[in-house]
């Protein structure tokens, strides 16, 4: 059979109410995605049959690939037909010749339970039972769209802004080809995992500044804490190992195609040990990748 020639690229994003699909949807029209919210299933496969019959195709810019048309449609569980029939709708879109990914948006039970009560918007789902049930209802009714997707993002701890940075960076024409963008976080233990990290490492092995009064009330930015954090004995062993380590996965990670990175370093609390230590690999990496670091610290109120 002769494989299609490419004629667009299309992003179908799906996931769970309150997750942050609307603010997905905003960042690609942002960086020049036709966008579309609630298009019906079934419909999809006609109105991209309309749009290829329209005319002829512009020719592709220098590295832009596929070439044509480039359509996001949000797609979720107020759509009845999607769950049962996504499989023979998005196979024959890419039969077509359209270059079709699945991004799946989610966020932690108690994180949605927040922003719905924040916003007050009702859960489509919860006439049938209070909102925590409508959130897991939802998120089992959506399972087969989950395990399905090329990609999975978990929005808890992403600020909006945070948020509309890695979908632009993430699929924006201008940013292929580009060194993959780093995100180095630091959180503390005791507040739960940061969901979004790909690698994760742990310095609770390091001295504590909690436990020294003048220090106590500072956090990982401050000088003092920096000087008491960097003077530990392991540290030195540690940080040029990670550093070594880094340097070279980093290559590795950016030739499997992926477009950003999160590294998390965790201390108890996420105040003193993980911000000094974030801070520091931050001005390494600087130093020795050629992509974007940025530098976050979750739990620093």
């Amino acid at each position: 059979m002769t494989t299609p020639q490419p004629c667009g690229r299309l992003v179908v994003v799906s996931g769970l109410s309150g997750s942050g699909k609307s603010t997905v949807l905003k960042a690609l029209e942002d960086i020049g995605y036709l966008t579309i919210d609630n298009l019906p299933a079934a419909l999809l496969p006609k109105f991209l049959a309309i749009r290829k019959e329209g005319g002829a195709l512009p020719p592709p810019q220098p590295g832009e690939a596929p070439p044509g048309l480039r359509l996001a449609v949000g797609m979720d569980a107020r759509e009845p037909e999607l769950v049962d029939n996504f499989e023979a709708i998005f196979k024959s879109v890419r039969e077509m010749g359209y270059e079709l990914r699945l991004l799946f948006v989610e966020a932690g039970e108690s994180v949605l339970v927040k922003r719905f009560s924040e916003t007050r918007r009702p859960h489509h789902l919860a006439p049938h039972g209070g909102l925590l049930s409508a959130i897991r209802a939802e998120r089992e009714h959506l399972t087969p769209l989950r395990r399905a997707a090329d990609e999975v993002m978990d929005t808890s701890s992403l600020k909006t802004s945070t948020l509309r940075e890695l979908i632009m960076d993430r699929f924006s024409q201008a940013g292929e080809g580009r060194p993959m963008a780093v995100d180095i976080v630091s959180f503390g233990f005791k507040n739960g995992l940061p969901p979004e990290a790909d690698l994760m490492v742990d310095v609770r092995f390091l001295p504590n500044p909690f436990y020294v009064d003048e220090l106590r009330n500072l956090d990982g930015r401050d000088q003092a804490v920096i000087d008491y954090v960097l003077a530990a004995p392991e540290i030195t062993g540690f940080l040029d190992r990670y550093i070594t380590l880094l340097a070279y996965l980093l290559p590795l990670y950016q030739k499997e195609g992926k477009a950003y990175l999160t590294i998390a370093v965790g201390c108890t609390g996420g105040q003193h040990r993980s911000v000094a230590v974030a801070g520091f690999l931050w001005m390494a990496l600087k130093q020795v990748y050629d992509g974007a670091v940025q530098l976050r610290h979750r739990d620093i109120i």
